[in-house]
């Protein structure tokens, strides 16, 4: 075990990818903007009702009945993540690094079908991901509730702020379904549910809450984003919406991963003091070679840092009231431009 911890969300710091949005989009007849409204829908029960026990992500919930209307398996939910991972420049580059000298782990609000994609593809073990879990072959539905589903689903689509009718649907008629006991039970891991998966992490590997690192992009990273600045560890928002922004510590925002990798570098050979100071001097020099040297910086990321941002050099930033704005302004564009306005715009 190192002294110090990586954690991070996947799709967002990792991948361009988000894997629900995707399926929907890809099995669904208008499946991609049936996600985008209930992912709306989802932020408003979190964001705005405040609903008591109610997890942000649980969209990955809500679009489950639609999905087994198309008679999709757990083999289609496999073979889709394996051919459809996109990943953010050189986070490969960053996971083979962090790999000799912190301890990794992701976790994410992901189906776990796509996650043990991921984790192959980057080379992380398995056993060090934190992802819903979910068997989609074992959600049935009779023909009396796919009729009614389909109908449902139409409903949403012409009426998609229409969230009175939308508690109506999902929380007085599908559990009146024989699916909803399983679904019920599903433990999406966004919000407080990514939280309790860090605690977890803690207790089992005898980590220490003050040396971690959390990375996230989304409203489903805001609990554990708060968990790490509340323990005066590393907490960023990489390309991050308002959500993420509002509750970390650090934002970044670049088309690469090797950005992060600059941040991990520095933490895990000295504390949280010394990135703080970093990130002042990196926003007041113009000599980023020499600033990388005085900070000791690996050569290989150093060198890839310079050779991709020769001109323009990417936004790393400590949040404050006066600049909040301004970041998240750019982090959206960033966000819109490399995951596409579809996805960079979902909560």
């Amino acid at each position: 075990m190192f002294e110090k911890s990586f954690i991070t969300d996947c799709e967002g710091p990792l991948t361009l990818n988000d894997n629900a949005y995707e399926l929907a989009d890809y099995y669904i007849e208008n499946g991609g903007e049936l996600f985008k409204i209930l992912s709306l829908y989802d932020d408003y029960l979190v964001d705005v009702v405040k609903m008591k026990d109610y997890k942000a992500g649980n969209t990955l919930k809500l679009i489950l009945p639609f999905f087994v209307v198309e008679n999709l398996n757990n083999d289609d939910f496999i073979d889709f993540s394996k051919n459809n991972i996109y990943a953010v420049n050189d986070s490969k580059l960053l996971l083979s690094y962090l790999k000799e000298t912190m301890n990794i782990y992701i976790v994410s609000t992901s189906y776990g079908q796509y996650i043990k994609a991921v984790s192959d593809y980057m080379d992380v073990p398995f056993e060090n991901t934190y992802y819903t879990k979910i068997d989609i072959d074992s959600l049935k539905l009779n023909s009396e509730e796919i009729q009614k589903i389909k109908e449902f689903k139409k409903t949403i689509l012409k009426n998609p702020e229409n969230y009175q009718k939308f508690n109506e649907i999902f929380f007085t008629e599908i559990p009146k379904m024989t699916i909803y006991d399983k679904i019920k039970n599903i433990n999406v891991i966004g919000g407080q549910g990514k939280k309790l998966a860090i605690d977890e992490i803690i207790k089992n590997n005898k980590i220490n809450p003050k040396e971690i690192l959390y990375i996230g992009d989304s409203i489903t990273d805001v609990e554990p984003l708060k968990f790490a600045k509340d323990n005066n560890g590393i907490s960023i928002s990489f390309n991050g919406n308002e959500y993420s922004l509002k509750a970390a510590e650090i934002a970044i925002v670049s088309p690469s991963a090797i950005t992060t990798a600059i941040m991990a570098n520095i933490y895990s050979q000295y504390d949280k003091n010394k990135v703080m100071n970093f990130i002042k001097d990196y926003n007041s020099t113009k000599n980023h070679e020499k600033l990388f040297n005085n900070y000791n910086i690996n050569p290989e990321i150093k060198n890839k840092f310079l050779e991709i941002f020769t001109n323009k050099k990417p936004l790393i930033k400590i949040i404050t009231d006066e600049n909040y704005s301004e970041i998240l302004k750019t982090s959206k564009e960033m966000r819109n431009n490399i995951r596409g306005q579809n996805i960079g715009e979902l909560g």
